[in-house]
């Protein structure tokens, strides 16, 4: 544990404050990043001059291609989009200008892919990190953002005389507002819970401080001996396995025999700010557990675990085990993660300084606001 010193309050609210103005993304892991990557490049002579060659030969590959364009409309482009970029498929980014954009916007992205790529002397995490955040920054002004150099909006602009760009503005406006301010949106009219939005009939059987238990009945005549036990996400909440009577997963099961228990988890506030992992865990899951069997006292649990649930679910089913607990009749894991060594883009954040930000963050809220986990997650994508 880190030793604090008399001052710590201080030095706590003056990060927290800067925590609250960048989205919880703390700057001196930027900062270090791009520190780590320019000495290291500034001490390879070798590598400048791979970079010098690889944007001549860049700028040459777009001046002949653009040349060839001009007589042949089916020339080979020398660049190609990442395979999960799909922005530049309609069949006119294939013609002149757009192709040119096209191209040119994929050739710097090009560079900067290899610019960034691991040397030696340079953490690994701090090459994956440039990279993504020249990624970033690339997609940021890419010729789709625009409309005078796309052609699907130039199209569109047309079509409706230019009412497309003056609603994007004032959209534009909106989000701006809302991303400075930090205000809590209502949200939006046409979901509303129980009508077109976790339709499905239920009933709460139990309720303590950190979730609330839903019990479906099954619709056939014939039910399963054994019950599902949902544990959906903290974020998402239950609603993602109940969206609506064409696409719920709790309609169908219910359909199918089974009795399906949901747990719903609370919003946390101040309340909760002293609860940790294992209160979750006890007060949560175990705690649901119990219930279902007080409901179906003889039948084992189908329990599945959704996202931080599965998680969490993960965790409980370990210590279940270790304790010789056999009430489950199996544990079910979907877009859950167990194993964090490679946790993806998100990973690229935590570290030492980016931990401490959120730490005092929460000190002085106690829990993490809906705007400021959305501003988390805004930052993985363009």
């Amino acid at each position: 544990m880190t030793k604090r010193h008399p001052y710590d309050k201080i030095d706590r609210a003056t990060r927290a404050t800067l925590a609250k103005a960048t989205g919880g993304v703390s700057p001196h892991s930027i900062m270090e990043t791009w520190m780590d990557w320019s000495l290291h490049l500034s001490r390879s002579p070798g590598r400048q001059l791979e970079l010098f060659e690889r944007i001549t030969s860049n700028a040459m590959k777009l001046l002949q291609y653009s040349m060839n364009l001009a007589s042949d409309k089916h020339a080979e482009p020398p660049f190609a989009p990442r395979t999960e970029d799909h922005r530049f498929t309609d069949e006119e980014w294939k013609e002149l200008p757009y192709a040119f954009y096209e191209q040119a916007f994929l050739s710097v992205q090009d560079w900067w892919q290899t610019a960034t790529d691991e040397m030696p002397g340079i953490a690994p995490r701090d090459a994956e990190r440039a990279q993504f955040q020249v990624r970033q920054a690339l997609d940021l002004v890419s010729p789709f953002n625009f409309f005078f150099t796309n052609p699907e909006i130039m199209r569109c602009t047309i079509k409706k005389s230019g009412t497309n760009l003056s609603e994007g503005a004032s959209l534009f406006y909106q989000d701006a507002m809302h991303t400075f301010l930090q205000d809590h949106q209502e949200p939006p009219q046409e979901f509303e819970v129980g009508t077109n939005l976790a339709c499905t009939p239920g009933k709460i059987i139990y309720k303590n401080d950190l979730f609330e238990l839903i019990q479906y009945s099954p619709t056939t005549k014939v039910v399963k001996a054994e019950p599902i036990l949902f544990v959906p996400a903290w974020i998402m909440k239950y609603y993602v396995l109940d969206l609506s009577p064409k696409n719920s997963m709790v309609r169908y099961l219910i359909s199918q025999g089974f009795t399906v228990f949901m747990m719903s988890w609370v919003n946390p506030s101040v309340e909760q700010s002293e609860l940790g992992l294992d209160d979750y865990r006890k007060h949560g899951i175990m705690t649901a557990i119990d219930k279902v069997n007080d409901v179906m006292p003889d039948a084992k649990i189908h329990i599945n675990g959704y996202c931080l649930g599965g998680t969490l679910l993960a965790i409980t089913a370990a210590e279940m085990s270790r304790r010789h607990d056999e009430r489950l009749a199996s544990v079910t894991l979907m877009a859950a993660q167990v194993d964090f060594a490679e946790a993806g883009e998100l990973s690229l954040f935590i570290d030492d300084s980016q931990i401490a930000f959120i730490e005092d963050l929460m000190w002085t809220q106690g829990y993490l606001d809906r705007p400021q986990m959305t501003r988390t997650f805004t930052t993985i994508r363009s």
